[in-house]
């Protein structure tokens, strides 16, 4: 009885090990002939190019599709990028500045699967391009579930999640690229808590007003409306309505002193310029999301500047009927990533501190309505 036990259980890891095929994700020189496209669903800003696929630029955007079958492929443009790819939720590969061209995803079960391949670096210098999905003979193309949720994230290198995964402050240019990590930045930690889909609209370096150190560049709200940072194509996404709009805008503007030659005599009139044009920003968004809920935080960082000035950016709108806002001071980050920016261990705080909010506040998920 025995033996026979211990043959039947030595046969089935036998047949559990053969089952459990490790996932490859490997570049390959040629695609197979008749490949059938996979549809993706496109999460973040992407502009459709019959002959170049998604180009895409502000971080944090990702590609999801379904299928059934072993393997999948997809292909990847020419650009400087980090990309996650993950099956059913798994991270099977993280490829660092991968040769454009096909690339195939195999070794998994004869089942239904979801496949995201997600950048996760930031592209300041020029947008990067995903070629799609794509399935062989053997593959069938599964609808894709929609998630309910959306929670959009406007920010500067606070909400990009620049150098956060890096063991020390001290960074060079091409380090902070290599640590940056947005899907462990606070957007995606508190999008992955209700299953929400996320963007990221942030650029590192931008303020309200007033860039790091005065330099010369678009303004977050005056590179918000577009798709690339050329500014050539708007944004008019017809699937995008998020319940929940998280901002942090404000360490640009006020981490640094004037210099001689910038539009601002005094201090007094940058922070009255920062708090007028926030309140113009906010407005604009909520023209477009109606019945979104926005938090707006901000550190104690700038010897608790920038919270002053944020703190009346709220009170402001609020004394003008704007009832769908709020402010959430964060206090006691630790600052551990590269050139003293939030470390993954901070991006958890700040996620934490969002739950907790959203969880006391459970109508920040009512029922979206969608512009006239």
């Amino acid at each position: 009885m025995r033996k026979r036990m211990m043959t039947a259980l030595i046969g089935a890891l036998i047949a559990s090990s053969a089952m459990a095929e490790e996932t490859r994700v490997a570049a390959i020189s040629n695609a197979p002939a008749n490949l059938t496209a996979l549809p993706a669903s496109t999460v973040g800003r992407v502009l459709k190019d019959a002959a170049k696929g998604y180009q895409y630029q502000w971080p944090g955007v990702y590609f999801d599709a379904a299928f059934e079958g072993r393997q999948v492929y997809f292909n990847v443009g020419a650009g400087d990028v980090i990309l996650r790819v993950l099956v059913d939720s798994v991270e099977k590969a993280r490829l660092v500045k991968p040769a454009a061209g096909w690339y195939l995803v195999d070794g998994l079960d004869n089942a239904a699967h979801t496949i995201r391949v997600e950048a996760v670096s930031e592209s300041q210098a020029g947008p990067n391009i995903f070629g799609g999905f794509a399935l062989g003979n053997s593959g069938k193309v599964l609808p894709l579930s929609q998630r309910a949720r959306q929670i959009e994230f406007i920010g500067d290198s606070h909400t990009v999640s620049y150098g956060n995964t890096s063991a020390s402050r001290d960074c060079t240019e091409q380090q902070v690229w290599a640590t940056t990590d947005t899907s462990q930045g606070f957007g995606a930690v508190t999008a992955r808590h209700y299953g929400a889909d996320y963007r990221i609209e942030a650029i590192s370096g931008r303020g309200v007003v007033r860039n790091y150190n005065g330099f010369a560049a678009d303004t977050l709200p005056a590179a918000y409306p577009y798709i690339l940072f050329n500014k050539a194509d708007r944004d008019n996404s017809s699937n995008w309505w998020p319940q929940l709009i998280v901002i942090a805008l404000g360490t640009n503007d006020f981490s640094t002193p004037l210099n001689p030659g910038e539009k601002w005599q005094t201090r007094a009139a940058l922070q009255a310029d920062y708090v007028a044009s926030y309140v113009d920003f906010v407005r604009s968004l909520r023209a477009r999301n109606p019945d979104a809920y926005f938090v707006l935080w901000a550190t104690d960082g700038a010897n608790g500047e920038i919270q002053a000035e944020v703190g009346k950016v709220v009170a402001k709108l609020k004394a003008a009927g704007e009832e769908r806002v709020h402010f959430m001071p964060v206090n006691g980050l630790t600052f551990g990533g590269c050139h003293w920016h939030p470390s993954v261990a901070d991006d958890r705080t700040i996620a934490a501190g969002l739950t907790a909010f959203v969880d006391a506040h459970p109508e920040v998920w009512a029922a979206r309505k969608k512009p006239q």
